[in-house]
């Protein structure tokens, strides 16, 4: 009875770095923080490693962090899989759909697998009605059960580790850490009056104006962009046919900085450093909140602009405890930098306008983003997901004892 719980977590990896940065994660706190025995198995093993370098891009098994790591191959899938137990907990990652045969022998365990499919993450109203409900199998006596991620108590909450607050307060607390940061980047401590941005974004319209902006500002402006980031349109702001890890570039006001691709931990403590982060797509959103900084977020572009009620959703969320000037400022940044971009209208005219406003509110955007990532502390998946799991256990006790009768 006392023997760890088994998981089972299949990543397709669409977007390079946001569905197995969540998948990672969430391995690492089953197999750490829970004692579980995760296997986690990924379609891409170089976006992986990306991730988490000492990850070997060849290898069928692997052990990483007390994670075992399957690559998820179309070759590899086309075998029986016989010798494969699955887990007492299978977590099918954003609708990934599991090998058939997989499923079929689910079916087939004594007690059968737990089976989740954790969905993306959004803040829009539908999902609190949708969270934790049974999709059962069309042709197998096996349900799985919809579990969604989300900013409010009616959901699944956020992916967070639980001393993630105390290390962030640790850290922006420890000069000696920030130094030593730095020194490993190759980056200058901050200057009297600057003002540091993480720049991590798709392909951006808006973002040659807002480089623009920038240089022009009375401000001495530092852009700190990943290696990951939208380097293309970096080159062809500078007048470059590329740019690479290491290079500085300056116009006017503005000193960007390339950076090397950072692991998620040193990602973490970026934003943890920077005056504003600019961020992108789903898990360098959810670490951006947790900083505690005033941040902008790229949303991943949809088909039929499904993403546009997404964002205003989370927008209505984040602004509820806001004044209705700052609400309003933060609202024109982040409308123009996505909604404008994503139906390909420019914002040239507006962009400097809605940076100049929202700089003004900076103070209040501070304390905002302090107060917002106490509120989202309190509301765990991983917690979440483990107290569901037991109550699913609870009912097929119930339904035993009941047949038993």
């Amino acid at each position: 009875m006392n023997k760890p719980i088994t998981c089972d977590i299949f990543c397709a990896v669409i977007d390079n770095f946001g569905d197995i940065g969540v998948c990672w994660r969430l391995s690492k706190q089953l197999a750490h923080e829970h004692g579980m025995i995760v296997r986690l198995w990924v379609d891409d093993l170089l976006s992986f490693r990306r991730l988490q370098p000492t990850i070997s891009s060849d290898m069928l098994i692997q052990y990483c962090f007390g994670v075992e790591i399957r690559h998820w191959s179309s070759a590899y899938l086309e075998l029986p899989l016989s010798n494969i137990e699955p887990a007492q907990l299978v977590i099918e990652a954003f609708a990934c759909q599991l090998p058939e045969h997989y499923v079929v022998r689910m079916v087939a365990l004594e007690r059968k697998s737990i089976w989740i499919n954790l969905e993306y993450l959004s803040a829009e109203e539908w999902v609190a009605g949708c969270h934790c409900l049974p999709s059962p199998h069309p042709s197998l006596p096996l349900s799985k059960y919809f579990f969604f991620p989300g900013f409010t108590p009616q959901t699944g909450g956020i992916l967070l580790e639980r001393d993630i607050i105390a290390r962030r307060d640790a850290f922006q607390s420890e000069l000696h850490s920030q130094a030593a940061f730095w020194r490993a980047l190759g980056v200058p401590i901050p200057k009297p009056g600057e003002l540091r941005v993480s720049l991590f974004c798709y392909e951006n319209s808006s973002l040659p104006e807002l480089f623009s902006t920038w240089a022009k500002s009375n401000i001495p402006m530092l852009c700190l962009v990943p290696e990951a980031g939208a380097l293309s349109q970096v080159a062809s702001f500078f007048g470059r046919e590329l740019v690479d890890a290491g290079d500085i570039l300056q116009y006017g006001n503005l000193e960007i900085r390339v950076l090397p691709f950072i692991e998620q931990e040193r990602y973490d403590e970026l934003l943890w450093i920077c005056d504003i982060n600019f961020v992108r797509g789903e898990d360098s959103c959810v670490r951006a909140q947790l900083a505690g900084k005033p941040f902008v977020w790229h949303i991943y572009p949809q088909q039929d602009n499904a993403h546009v009620n997404k964002l205003s959703a989370f927008m209505e969320l984040y602004c509820a405890g806001l004044e209705s000037e700052v609400a309003q400022a933060l609202n024109r940044l982040w409308k123009g930098w996505n909604i404008g971009i994503n139906e390909g209208q420019a914002i040239s005219t507006n962009s400097k306008i809605a940076w100049n406003e929202y700089l003004v509110h900076t103070a209040s955007l501070q304390r905002h983003a302090r107060e917002w990532s106490q509120y989202l502390s309190g509301n765990s998946l991983i917690l979440n997901l483990l107290n569901f799991i037991q109550k699913i256990d609870r009912m097929r006790s119930l339904e035993c004892k009941s047949d038993l009768r």
